[in-house]
């Protein structure tokens, strides 16, 4: 795509704000594939906390932190249009017989016995009606598709296999008639009682009119994971144009949209500044399953979320990953009875905090949620992607036919790439060159328009 808006013909170098990237693979020669250095001496701090962790190792712990979490008991009951998306806690039985009653597979003629037929000139048997009355042998009778069959029907003629004679009230068949043929019989498709999806199956809109024709009015399913997000920051504001040294909060519109897309039930979005214990009394005081913290997960004067955390004997179940951009940020479990049972920090920078959403949120709400993971797919670069040494990267990309195409405008607080992008593509340590097959983790939303 070349000379498109927003996409680079060869995707841009690692930015200059990726903590010294540019430096680091200036000193290895920028090679293609750079080996990785060992991991062990990263893994942990000097106090023994877990320290930053490779990628996809971080997506498997919130995936099972989830799963440690996930309450099948956690059922409710909800009408069918509200439904849609969440999980079955109960397999689905049928509530009665599918069909309920022979019908009429076809508009046509029932018919009884050989032929040909007297036409019985009375009104059509529609769908919908009660009790026909039965067909004496040797008689015809219109009929239209979902009508309820009458009693000694032998079968159903469709109308284009059959004519009439007029002049002598006669029907003819033009094909050979098969006993039963177009007629749907009682309990074709599943008998009262009988299971039609296991619990744990996902309500798709075929789901819900399955559980609709068995009788259902309501289906008891998994609530969505409750999240309240917490966007931290003294320098942000609420509206208007940036002034004062102060920013506009790019976070709070984006990341409940975002959590509502992974399946998630947002209970709302609050702005908290840079104050320890203000902080430290919204996370402790949430009634969400999950709390989705902006801002303040690395290691500066106001940066709260590690020292809220410590206070509140939340355990670190991921301490900052091998991911750029993104890398400080982090899931902690609380212990039961305190507090939310997770918290996701993200960090501040927009790009940043949507790799720590699919990082870490998507996996874990999946799990709450007691959905499974996505099958993975990859699609080969038609670009090289310059990489990390030792770190993923997650580049914003489009499909341009088969192939993706990386970005501009992919740093950290950069939001422009993303909203054009139809995912971001994994990019291992070291890079990509063009036609290298890359993992695609797609956007909530469907965002971006592909250019």
């Amino acid at each position: 795509m070349p000379g498109a808006p927003g996409v680079s013909g060869v995707s841009g170098g690692v930015d200059d704000t990726d903590d010294g990237v540019e430096e680091a693979l200036a000193l290895v020669g920028r090679p293609a594939r750079p080996s990785v250095p060992p991991r062990a001496a990263r893994d942990t701090d000097p106090a023994g906390c877990p320290g930053p962790i490779p990628w996809p190792d971080a997506r498997t712990r919130a995936a099972r932190s989830g799963r440690e979490a996930f309450r099948g008991d956690r059922t409710h009951r909800v009408p069918l249009e509200r439904a849609l998306g969440l999980v079955l806690a109960e397999e689905l039985t049928a509530l009665c017989d599918l069909p309920s009653f022979d019908t009429s597979a076809m508009d046509g003629w029932a018919v009884a016995g050989p032929g040909p037929w007297d036409v019985d000139g009375s009104a059509p048997v529609l769908a919908g009606s009660g009790d026909a009355p039965p067909l004496p042998d040797g008689t015809a009778v219109r009929i239209a598709t979902g009508a309820r069959i009458p009693h000694d029907t032998t079968a159903v003629i469709r109308n284009e296999h059959a004519r009439t004679d007029p002049a002598r009230g006669l029907l003819l068949a033009v094909r050979t008639v098969v006993h039963g043929q177009d007629i749907r019989s009682r309990g074709q498709e599943c008998r009262s009682g009988e299971r039609l999806l296991p619990a744990g199956a996902q309500v798709t809109p075929a789901v819900l009119g399955l559980a609709a024709a068995a009788g259902y009015d309501e289906l008891a399913v998994v609530p969505r994971p409750t999240v309240e997000v917490l966007v931290v920051g003294d320098e942000l504001l609420g509206d208007g144009l940036p002034r004062d040294g102060r920013i506009r909060d790019a976070l709070g519109p984006m990341a409940g949209p975002w959590l509502r897309a992974l399946g998630a039930d947002v209970l709302g979005t609050r702005r908290i500044g840079d104050d320890e214990a203000a902080l430290h009394r919204a996370v402790t005081g949430s009634p969400a399953d999950v709390v989705v913290t902006t801002g303040g997960t690395a290691a500066g004067p106001v940066d709260h979320v590690h020292p809220v955390l410590r206070k509140a004997g939340a355990g670190l179940v991921v301490d900052g990953v091998g991911v750029r951009p993104g890398h400080p940020m982090l899931l902690a479990r609380f212990p039961d009875g305190s507090g939310p049972r997770r918290l996701v920090g993200l960090p501040g920078n927009p790009l940043a905090a949507v790799s720590g959403l699919l990082t870490l949120a998507a996996p874990l709400l999946r799990a709450l949620a007691g959905l499974p993971e996505p099958v993975p797919y990859t699609a080969p670069v038609r670009d090289e992607v310059p990489g990390h040494p030792y770190d993923t990267r997650l580049v914003p990309v489009v499909h341009s036919g088969s192939l993706l195409v990386p970005l501009r405008y992919h740093g950290p607080a950069m939001l422009r790439g993303l909203a054009a992008a139809d995912g971001l593509a994994v990019v291992p340590p070291g890079g990509a060159r063009p036609g290298d097959e890359l993992e695609v983790l797609d956007l909530p939303l469907g965002c971006g328009d592909g250019l």
